[in-house]
This record gives structure tokens, C-alpha cells and sequence, in this order.
């Protein structure tokens, strides 16, 4: 099969034709259809995550249909259309798993950083961890969904009940996840790259009720706000931006360092909190609600020997929305 290969960080990406892998028990093998381009890819590509297993295959949004199914495997027929996010495996005995926190299971594998990804024709994924697809979506509409879907979810419902939410890096996640939070009947606050006046008025396009440099401060104090952007200087820019009793999530698995602060911002019981990975649950909770709104991703597609391209797309900024990759 055809793979976009990490050889070792900081470097492009390669084409190689490599065995097409075999189902082991509890697994399927699965023809990808789409995968989605996430910044965490990017974050792995950069060195800016460590120790991936080298030479790795990124990409952890697969939309792939399963062809052949290892022993034990017997959650999805051959011939299904399935997803294959980020969590590719928990040891389902740690402290965390046991207590519902898979996300942050000692043992934990990740789909394009430790167990070959979907920048390729082909992908085995445990089936227990692999995600329903709605039948609503296309392949490309469905991708994104599987992880700046998901972790915007997440985040999102860590900012509790917040009404006014201020969304900061209006990319892949916050362009899916604001239409959640409208169909919650929550406001809007989208910061974008200052002057950047294409993403602003794309946003609220999307129904927030402002949007704005992350350079400036919103109209009203906020209740929440959730960071996409890999900034640490936002964290206490937005600690500025929220009111008393407010919380600030943290939605990435990478953000360069947090400059020091003074007390005063995070006085008044605001709460400064990250986000680590995700749950099977999630998935079904986000699986469902999606279609409800309904969610639609903004996409550009990209043939899979482009993956470079893409990337250097999302590193740039020059992507409105999502990036998706085609094999084939």
C-alpha cells in the first residue's frame, strides 16, 4: 500500500510503498476512505511532541471501511464505515481507566503517533476503540469530526455551562464547535489571529455574536473561553477576557510556554484547566449531537501524496477550516 511516513522529526513526509498490515485479534483492517489533517499531526511532524514511534504513519480523523476482522473482533460487519480517532487503546485496568478516564490511562496508544495512522490506503485499529460514523456524513465531511470534533466536544463541556464562550484560534475545532455551542443556545466569542478579518467574518458566518483579534478584548466579560490556539501568552489574555467564576480551558496537546502572570488575573475563583485526549464516551455523545445540530465541517481536500502540503497549509494559517486527505 501507498503511506506518508515519518522518518524522524523536523523532516517532510514520505511516500512509501510499504505491506499492507494484518488484522491481529480484536482488530479490523479497514480501506481508508478520508483522513483528516490535525494540528496534533503537525505537533508530532515538529518534534513538538515527544517520542513518537519512528518511522510512523501520522493521522488519527480515519474514515475507513473495515475489509477483514481479526479474531474476537465482531463489533462492525465487513463492509462498514467506521471512524479511527486518537485513542487507539487503554489497558482498561489502570487507576483511570477503572475510574472513566481512559484519556489519561498510563498504557494509552494514539492512532498516528504510536500505532500506525491514516495517511495511507489502509489502517488495523482495535475495534473497540473505533467510532459509528453518521450516515449523514460524507467521508469528508465525517474526518474532522473524529478528533477537532471530538476534543472541541470536550472541551466544551468543560467550560461547564458557560453562556457566553470565547473561542480562541478559530480553526478546525472551533469552526465545528461553535455551531454546538449556538445550538445550545450559548454566544459566540471567536479571537482570531490579529487582522485577520477573512477568519472574523467566517466566524460569524458560523453565528458568533462577535469576533475579533485575540489581540483585543470582547465586548462583554465571558464566562468561559477555550483556547485552540497552541499560545501560551493566550492563557492569561483570556484569564483578562473571562468574569469571576470563570473558567479557561486549554484545548491542545502542545502550547509553547505560559508567560508568568500576576495573581490578580486568576483571583475571583477563576479556574485555569487543560484537556488530555478523549473517551470512547465522548465520541458516542458527540456521534449523536452532530447530527442534531447538524455540525458541518468547511473542508479542503488534499490527494494523500500532498500531505506535506497540507501541513504546511495548517502551519501557515492559510486554511479556513479543515484539512482532509484522499487517498486512492
Amino acid at each position: 500500500m501507498h503511506a506518508m511516513r515519518l522518518i524522524a522529526p523536523r523532516t517532510p513526509l514520505q511516500l512509501a510503498d510499504v505491506p499492507r498490515p494484518t488484522p491481529r485479534a480484536g482488530q479490523v483492517l479497514a480501506q481508508v476512505r478520508a483522513c483528516g489533517v490535525c494540528r496534533t499531526d503537525l505537533h508530532i511532524v515538529d518534534g513538538e511532541l515527544p517520542d513518537p514511534t519512528l518511522p510512523i504513519v501520522p493521522g488519527h480523523e480515519v474514515v475507513a471501511t473495515v475489509l477483514e476482522r481479526g479474531e474476537g473482533a465482531e463489533r462492525f460487519e465487513v463492509g462498514t464505515r467506521i471512524g479511527v480517532p486518537w485513542l487507539a487503546w487503554a489497558d482498561e485496568t489502570c487507576a483511570y481507566c477503572r475510574r472513566g478516564q481512559e484519556n489519561l490511562c498510563v498504557s494509552a496508544r494514539f492512532t498516528g503517533y504510536t500505532v500506525p495512522g491514516g495517511y495511507a490506503d489502509f489502517v488495523t485499529a482495535d475495534d473497540r476503540f473505533c467510532v459509528a460514523i453518521p450516515p449523514s456524513y460524507d467521508d469528508t465531511e465525517a474526518a474532522p469530526l473524529l478528533c477537532a470534533g471530538l476534543i472541541g466536544y470536550r472541551a466544551l463541556r468543560a467550560a461547564g455551562d458557560a453562556r457566553r464562550v470565547g473561542l480562541y484560534g478559530f480553526g478546525a475545532s472551533a469552526h465545528l464547535i461553535a455551531q454546538v455551542a449556538r445550538y445550545e443556545g450559548r454566544e459566540v466569542f471567536a479571537f482570531t489571529r490579529p487582522g485577520d478579518t477573512a477568519t472574523q467574518a467566517f466566524a460569524r458566518s458560523l453565528g458568533a455574536a462577535w469576533a475579533g483579534g485575540s489581540d483585543t478584548q470582547p465586548p462583554e466579560p465571558l464566562d468561559a473561553a477555550v483556547i485552540f490556539a497552541p499560545v501560551g501568552s493566550l492563557i492569561p489574555t483570556a484569564l483578562r477576557a473571562v468574569d469571576r467564576g470563570g473558567t479557561v480551558v486549554c484545548a491542545g496537546i502542545h502550547m509553547s510556554e505560559i508567560p508568568a502572570f500576576s495573581y490578580d488575573l486568576l483571583w475571583g475563583e477563576r479556574v485555569v484547566r487543560s484537556v488530555a485526549n478523549l473517551t470512547r464516551q465522548d465520541a458516542v455523545e458527540f456521534m449523536a449531537i452532530a447530527p442534531r445540530v447538524p455540525v458541518r465541517a468547511k473542508v479542503t481536500t488534499y490527494p494523500l501524496a500532498d500531505a506535506n502540503r497540507a501541513l504546511d497549509d495548517l502551519r501557515r494559517g492559510a486554511l479556513e477550516g479543515a484539512a482532509v486527505l484522499l487517498p486512492g
